[in-house]
């Protein structure tokens, strides 16, 4: 949510922050600019919408030798995506970005008001930049800085460049992710790596409440308890060529197509001969646990509803599932002999890293599912899985739940050794089924061709319904929010079970649903509610490898012996019509409106 790039050195700033903000555009945004300081002279620009709009305002602009600048795209969260609201927010001579909330803006705001400063947006951010001013009458710059971090409350990731200190760029974190790379005096900091790939190699990535500035010469780094924290080191990958479209029309449909081989990556050392192995989890960590707690939001809480199933049906352990905003503030009972799992694809998720920090507190073993080494929830909890997933450009998740599913799954077979759960033949054969997966989710271009010829019929009707049954319950609710998320159609997944007890009262022609139909697992109990809806003239699209004489449109998947193997191949045919249905709509797929890629605010 929001990206923050910044540059200070000889070479061309101007294009290092526009490049640098293209490759946070997944992250999604609704306007963006950037601040620049060379010569002793300030140059600005914003722009509302897409960051094309922002590259022809700047055509003009030419930088020579030494400069700094700074660079956002921002997700509106105080004030309409407006030029006046856009980032950066200047005072006098100053300039900052900011990602995430200062909680107690408005009472900043009324203060500095009442000290004569006058504002211009509606934002947050603003009045870190009068803040800075106030104490700057005073104090250097650096102290100001410092007592302007002092004084706000919530969540940031800020850059600030002031007139006064012409060669400096001062930066503090708290919540929000940043990063700094060094390559020779150059220095370059991002929200995220993907800003730094092909720049430089070393980084560091700041933890909550360090702060600083980096001069030409000199690299300050300190925080409350600590005035000199030494740079971390940390290498990043010089390879930026998984992030192209390599020829697909989008990101999302290029993801939806790797599947296969990030999945065989997931699974790469993973799934031996007599079971699963997972190097990063030490003997003995499962330990006393008696009880698993899976929390996460959107997506990946869809996948944890997936493996409560599993967890429970192979290693015949309690599961529950929250959803991180609600479990932050529902005040839970949490024993000590809980795991505490959270899935994130950024790592960076607001409500599930403050979920984790609350079991933390509580002393429970916690474990991070995510897609992103070194960032914060890794860091934070006990243990982590990397999800291996590699770069996800799109907004609209389709290989990160792949992949957050089938290392859940693998963890609950892990278990399942460990606490003696499942026999070495039911275990042998989950270990074949697992390493089919990749060749399940492989798309079939005939599929494709098929659901694009299909989707025509369903731009239509007042809304959609997914249903299914069992681990098919949460891959509707993933198919209803990916149809959501990309087409701006209201959707919704359920139990097919519970369609009677409510929900089938909408039903008639013109509501369209997508009943995912399984031949391994509860597949009469699972026609029977098709029945019932097409008893009252419900629009059916079935999808399964069964034929359905009760169904108006089919996707036919190819008849597997696990329902796993169903499961992945009907999410590939629910991310392909939500895509295709998205596309005849004329909708930009791959960055939605509203959505964002990294959701760093509650």
């Amino acid at each position: 949510m929001c990206g923050i790039v910044g540059h200070l050195g000889f070479n061309d700033t101007k294009n290092i922050l526009l490049d640098g903000l293209c490759e946070l555009e997944y992250r999604g945004y609704d306007s963006a600019g950037i601040a620049l300081l060379n010569n002793n002279t300030f140059y600005t620009h914003k722009a509302v919408g897409k960051l094309h709009n922002l590259v022809q305002k700047c055509s003009s602009l030419q930088v020579e030798g030494f400069s700094i600048g700074i660079g956002h795209t921002r997700w509106a969260t105080h004030g309409k995506p407006t030029e006046q609201n856009a980032h950066p927010h200047c005072g006098t001579d100053t300039y900052v970005v900011h990602n995430g909330i200062i909680e107690n803006y408005q009472a900043l705001k009324t203060m500095l008001q009442d000290d004569g400063f006058q504002f211009a947006s509606q934002t947050d951010t603003e009045v870190f930049v009068h803040l800075f001013e106030k104490y700057q009458r005073y104090h250097s710059d650096y102290e100001a800085f410092k007592k302007a971090i002092q004084d706000i409350e919530g969540a940031y990731a800020i850059l600030l460049i002031t007139k006064s200190s012409p060669d400096q760029i001062f930066f503090a974190k708290m919540g929000s992710p940043l990063i700094l790379g060094l390559e020779g005096d150059e220095k370059f900091f991002a929200s995220s790596d993907a800003a730094l790939l092909g720049r430089c190699q070393n980084v560091h990535f700041f933890e909550d409440g360090e702060y600083g500035f980096v001069s030409p010469t000199h690299l300050h780094i300190e925080s409350a308890t600590n005035n000199h924290i030494a740079f971390q080191n940390a290498t990043l990958p010089t390879d930026k060529v998984s992030a192209q479209k390599e020829g697909f029309r989008y990101f999302m449909e290029k993801e939806i197509y790797e599947q296969s081989e990030v999945l065989a990556d997931t699974l790469r050392g993973r799934v031996q001969e007599d079971g699963i192995c997972f190097e990063e989890l030490s003997d003995g960590f499962f330990d006393g646990i008696e009880e698993i707690k899976l929390c996460a939001c959107g997506t990946s809480y869809h996948a944890a509803l997936t493996a409560a199933y599993l967890f429970e049906r192979s290693a015949k352990i309690k599961t529950s599932t929250e959803i991180a905003s609600e479990f932050r503030y529902k005040q839970p009972f949490l024993s000590k002999k809980t795991l505490f799992v959270v899935i994130s694809q950024s790592g960076e998720t607001a409500d599930t890293l403050e979920a984790l920090k609350m079991a933390k507190k509580a002393e429970l073993r916690s474990l991070a599912i995510c897609n992103v080494d070194n960032s914060s929830i890794v860091r934070l909890a006990d243990a982590s899985i990397l999800t291996r997933a590699g770069i996800e450009k799109g907004v609209a998740s389709t290989k990160a739940f792949a992949t957050q599913v089938a290392v859940l799954w693998m963890l609950s077979l892990h278990l399942a050794q460990q606490r003696g759960a499942l026999d070495k033949e039911t275990l042998t054969k989950a270990l074949q089924t697992l390493r089919e997966v990749p060749q399940a989710v492989r798309v079939d271009s005939t599929m494709h061709e098929r659901i694009r010829r299909l989707s025509k019929r369903y731009l239509h009707g007042h809304g959609f319904f997914y249903i299914g049954r069992d681990v098919f319950y949460p891959l509707a609710l993933e198919g209803a929010l990916k149809l959501k998320e990309i087409s701006y159609l209201h959707a919704e997944g359920y139990p097919a079970g519970e369609m009677k007890h409510g929900p089938i009262a909408l039903v008639d022609a013109e509501l369209f649903t997508i009943a995912l139909l399984s031949e391994q697992l509860l597949f009469d109990k699972t026609k029977s509610n098709i029945e019932e809806l097409s008893a009252r003239d419900a629009t059916l699209c079935v999808v399964g490898s069964a034929h359905c004489d009760l169904a108006d449109d089919a996707i036919r998947i190819k008849k597997s012996h696990h329902y796993m193997l169903e499961f992945y191949q009907m999410m590939v045919a629910t991310q392909l019509l939500a895509m295709e249905i998205a596309i005849r709509l004329e909708k930009d797929v791959d960055m939605p409106r509203n959505l964002a890629k990294s959701v760093t605010v509650e």
